[in-house]
């Protein structure tokens, strides 16, 4: 006799699936995270298996997904499209390999792995080479015809001409909104008074969903194909590996980052760089696919209950959550804004605990429409500061509260000003407690003067024991004042010395970045000492002499002719220099040299020999160039030291230049770049 309470829970399961199926498939507007999902279907899974009898056909454990919305045809899959089981750690993947190789009686067998592109699976039908159909995935069985609006999606060929080409077929694969099209779109509606889509993967589901294409059409979706799903007579590979081939020779768009792996640590491996690297990709990646490469082994193994046997989803750590924010309070920056965060209901995501996330400031907060005892969708994407990105709003229950951004400073408890046109608040008391600190870890950061030891927590100290009251005190510390301070020990005081001392050789452009003036960012900087030559130099410049730099707009011109007018700041300045800081650029002011790498972008990937990576982008800087993070159309060279990671693929798929360390110190000797 079965237990009621868990005959109960069995029921809860379901109706709690049915629903987010619901809420994901149909109004592509899930009120709970992937992560969550997974949970619940797992604990469903985990009691069906431990009582078979309790398994029935309409539990979601026994179908792909939810029915196709209204307003779309329904198109009859010829083979259905199937999910996949997650995985979440090597020993579950590990599980998995040694199943299917049980099943094929102990023999090896290859591996296809590809990233798992988070977008909407379709599948598109052609017959004697042309676009007959294009369908949702829908229920898996089901879908909906969406044909008019995925011939707007310039990457589907529309006509397929290749030797041994069947009668019929079909290919599978993910339209997706592409990262940086998605943030466009975002910015244009704030520009409108729009509230912003919350994440690519339901914008491209609502963007396919379209009943008018020309919404589509309007909109930059791109597809890679992940499969062949049927062919009818026709020369067609025996294995997924040169199915995949095949494919991308017939036209159809397959992803790069594709690869066959021959054993299970090359699966693992491949999982760690894309782990990696998944944050520089132009789609959203939630794991990897792992796929028995053989299609007849792929047969053997066949399908249970939902999913096939002979794939697996490999999921990354969870990068969002839904939980629920208790309170937004406010800091203040180092050059007096105030900063909205939330304080939320503790959630795990990506193995980290997140207590407290940022809001960007009051507008945004507004234009999300996010509220005070909302649940909330919190993103943690890399190793960036966790965000607030949207709210649940089907969960609300009216007792939600607005945001207002406080009257008075919550540091030094003076009025704020907003100005007109900008979206921040300011506290403008020079002697708030609150901006020095902050200052203070801003001026000795590594991108400023870059003392290594003086953290968050030595500052604070220094502050509170009164040995810094301005920057230049910095440089009036003795070892004896360190010692002073508690857990300070001998080593670590000669160490901070140390710094102390090296920071004076840092260059003027670091010294004006540390100075934390509004809108003054590292780039910002070169570009005024290139200019000027001498920090003194910009200190009298006009506002008019300042925008004549290029890059220099009316906005940072007029922050930093601000800024050196108060004799505060000027009187700062003028300290650091008698503290021994650098303020004359060595070489002439830019226009008096050439600037051999004016206009061109070069990226760096791996390790170089005869510097680190920010001395080469400082280099490449200091002679006119840019130094880029990724591989576009407007990188010029990709400098490849020892280990280089997947921008060397990329580079070369893209066909840009590639230079060698040695032919890299050449260009930078030189100014001329080799023929690579």
């Amino acid at each position: 006799m079965l237990d009621a309470s868990l005959l109960q829970r069995v029921e809860q399961l379901r109706k709690e699936l049915h629903y987010h199926n619901y809420r994901y498939y149909v109004l592509d507007s899930p009120v709970i995270s992937d992560a969550q999902y997974d949970a619940l279907m797992g604990e469903l899974l985990a009691l069906e298996a431990q009582h078979p009898d309790l398994v029935t056909p309409d539990s979601p454990t026994q179908r792909v997904g939810a029915a196709p919305a209204e307003g779309f045809a329904e198109v009859e899959h010829p083979l259905p499209l199937l999910s996949l089981a997650n995985v979440f750690n090597p020993d579950q993947l590990h599980a998995w390999y040694r199943r299917a190789q049980e099943l094929l009686e102990d023999r090896p067998f290859d591996m296809v792995c590809e990233v798992k592109v988070d977008g909407l699976a379709v599948a598109l039908t052609y017959a004697d080479g042309r676009f007959l159909r294009g369908a949702t995935r829908g229920d898996g069985v089901r879908g909906e015809d969406v044909t008019p609006n995925l011939r707007t999606i310039r990457s589907i060929p529309l006509v397929v001409d290749s030797p041994g080409l069947p009668a019929q077929f079909e290919v599978r694969g993910e339209v997706y909104f592409p990262k940086s099209g998605f943030h466009k779109l975002n910015e244009g509606r704030i520009a409108q008074g729009e509230p912003p889509y919350a994440n690519p993967r339901n914008t491209a589901a609502g963007s396919l969903r379209q009943l008018d294409p020309r919404i589509t059409a309007s909109r930059p979706l791109d597809i890679y194909v992940y499969a062949l799903g049927y062919a009818e007579g026709g020369d067609m590979p025996d294995n997924h590996w040169n199915a995949m081939a095949r494919l991308r020779e017939m036209g159809f768009r397959t992803n790069p980052a594709n690869q066959l792996c021959h054993t299970l640590e090359e699966a693992q491996d491949y999982f760690q760089r894309w782990l990696q690297e998944k944050e520089r990709l132009d789609y959203g990646a939630d794991g990897i696919v792992v796929k028995v490469n053989s299609l007849a082994y792929q047969q053997h193994l066949g399908v249970v209950g939902r999913e096939p046997r002979w794939a697996v989803a490999y999921k990354f750590p969870a990068t969002q959550q839904v939980t629920r924010l208790l309170r937004i309070s406010v800091n203040v920056g180092r050059t007096g804004t105030l900063n909205p965060y939330a304080e939320l209901e503790p959630v795990n995501i990506g193995g980290a605990t997140v207590k407290m996330a940022t809001l960007h400031n009051e507008d945004d907060i507004h234009r999300k429409d996010i509220r005070v005892g909302d649940w909330v969708v919190v993103e943690r994407a890399g190793e960036v500061i966790p965000q607030v990105v949207a709210p649940v709003v089907a969960r609300r229950t009216g007792q939600e509260q607005e945001f207002r951004m406080p009257g008075r400073c919550p540091a030094c408890g003076e009025p704020v000003v907003r100005p007109p046109g900008e979206a921040a608040t300011y506290c403008i008391n020079a002697s708030c407690p609150a901006q020095f600190a902050r200052l203070l870890m801003h001026f000795v950061s590594k991108g400023a003067m870059d003392i290594e030891g003086m953290g968050e927590k030595l500052a604070l100290a220094l502050i509170d024991a009164g040995l810094v009251k301005e920057l230049a005190d910095v440089y009036s510390i003795t070892r004896e004042h360190l010692l002073t301070l508690e857990r300070m020990g001998e080593k670590s005081a000669d160490n901070i010395m140390s710094a102390i001392a090296a920071s004076k050789a840092r260059p003027p452009a670091s010294v004006l970045y540390a100075l934390g003036i509004r809108h003054v960012g590292y780039e910002t900087a070169q570009s005024l000492v290139r200019r000027f030559g001498d920090l003194q130099k910009i200190v009298s410049a006009s506002q008019d002499a300042l925008e004549d730099v290029p890059g220099i707009g009316p906005k940072i011109a007029e922050s930093i002719a601000a800024y050196f007018q108060r004799e505060a700041n000027r009187r700062g300045l003028e300290r650091l220099v008698h503290a021994g800081l650098r303020t004359l650029e060595e070489s002439a002011p830019q226009e008096a040299r050439a600037a051999p790498l004016a206009g061109l972008q070069l990226v760096v990937t791996g390790r170089l020999k005869g510097m680190s990576r920010s001395q080469a982008e400082d280099r490449i800087k200091e002679l006119g160039g840019s130094a880029g993070s990724a591989i576009t159309r407007k990188t010029a060279f990709l400098v490849v030291g020892e280990d280089p990671g997947s921008k060397l693929e990329q580079a070369r798929q893209q066909g840009t230049p590639l230079l060698s360390e040695e032919q890299f110190l050449q260009l930078l000797r030189t100014g001329v770049a080799p023929i690579p």
